[in-house]
């Protein structure tokens, strides 16, 4: 039994402290979730699960976010809800395990995406075995993103930074500042003008209460001289700058998946294909390469088939590592209305906004294959593949 793509919804992405910092996840959760089921014209009682990805749930998206946000979103209370967790790819695993669900005969109406509020994850302190010390200071850990309170058994070479990681992959792969500040110069440019062509109307959903037209993070003004003056973050002759790398971001998304004839309406693609791959945790950036060609395989498909790549732009060096890797695709199909370096990445959401716009996409073009993957840290990559 396939599973379908119905819809896929998204609210425009926010940036740290900006336009959705007033917003709790659970609610950006529930605007989506209203949203796809009201688009389809169906009744939220024939869900049979909400699946979403939250990669912090360290906050207010704590308790089960899926549950909470359906609750909000006015679901009836017998419609479940599950929240999981592979970090940066969390709603790519919502989709993949919505996809499983509904073609083992599980289920046959599954709402997939996932949230996040980076903006609104909290401090957090380690709870002492024991009644607090009189004397001694306590670490204040940020959950918005990154490390914290690792095992000290694993080897310090693959705790560093997500930063430091895109510094060594574009080492290994020889990927200079330029190429870098290049691919985020067409990630902000295309972005720009894909909204301004009214491509992203059909796939967002305006949060009430909140002035948001368009992506926050993206730069209509920013070009090579503004990218090239930006100091690097993570190496004193580092090439990896806040310009070349994704945000800090506020968001939600939402895919409406199904068997045949779930919904009255024509589906946008179709899931032919999944792929998960690990490797070296120091140098995750390119664990996509592996999940997508998996998914391929499994697919019955080859690169030769493709016709759009939405890859997660976690940093240009990464993406630019994954595009030498797969020596067979044209990187111009890749990220063709901008990436996560313009619109953002709210790590829970990002799978569910690359997978809806490449399902979109491919009902633009009135058919095709897309691969939408994602790389996560601690060296995993996650990868599916849409037909229509």
């Amino acid at each position: 039994m396939a599973t379908h793509i119905y819809d896929a919804v998204r609210t425009p992405f926010g940036r740290a402290a900006g336009a959705l910092s007033g917003v709790r996840p659970d609610d950006l959760a529930a605007v989506v979730m209203k949203a796809a089921v009201e688009r389809a014209g169906i009744d939220p009682a024939r869900v049979d699960d909400v699946v979403f990805g939250d990669a912090n749930q360290a906050g207010e998206d704590n308790r089960n976010v899926a549950r909470m946000g359906a609750l909000l979103a006015g679901f009836p209370t017998s419609v479940p809800g599950v929240t999981v967790n592979r970090l940066c790819g969390s709603s790519v695993e919502a989709v993949i395990q919505g996809s499983r669900a509904i073609e083992a005969g599980d289920a046959r109406l599954v709402l997939a995406g996932g949230v996040e509020s980076m903006s609104r994850a909290p401090y957090v302190v380690e709870k002492s075995p024991r009644p607090w010390p009189a004397v001694g200071n306590q670490t204040l850990w940020n959950t918005s993103i990154g490390w914290r309170m690792v095992n000290p058994a694993l080897p310090k070479e693959w705790t560093i930074s997500n930063g430091a990681s895109a510094e060594k992959l574009a080492a290994i792969h020889g990927i200079s500042r330029e190429e870098q500040d290049a691919f985020a110069l067409r990630s902000h440019e295309l972005a720009a003008a894909a909204w301004a062509a009214g491509v992203y109307d059909d796939e967002t959903v305006q949060v009430a209460g909140v002035e948001l037209a368009r992506d926050e993070g993206i730069r209509d003004d920013t070009s090579l001289d503004r990218l090239g003056a930006l100091k690097a973050l993570f190496a004193a002759d580092g090439t990896v700058t806040a310009g070349n790398s994704s945000s800090i971001n506020d968001g939600a998304s939402a895919v409406l998946l199904g068997a045949e004839g779930a919904v009255d309406a024509e589906p946008l693609a179709r899931v032919t294909g999944r792929g998960v791959a690990g490797n070296e945790p120091d140098l995750f950036g390119v664990a996509p390469v592996e999940a997508a060609n998996r998914a391929l395989a499994r697919a019955g498909r080859t690169w030769a088939d493709v016709d759009v790549v939405e890859l997660n732009e976690a940093f240009a060096a990464q993406s630019l590592a994954c595009l030498k890797l797969w020596t067979e695709l044209d990187p111009a199909a890749v990220n063709i209305h901008g990436g996560a370096i313009a619109i953002g990445h709210p790590l829970g959401a990002s799978g569910g906004r690359i997978i809806g716009h490449a399902a979109h996409e491919l009902k633009r073009r009135g058919g095709g294959v897309a691969v939408a993957a994602i790389c996560i840290g601690v060296g995993v990559g996650l990868a599916v593949v849409l037909e229509r």
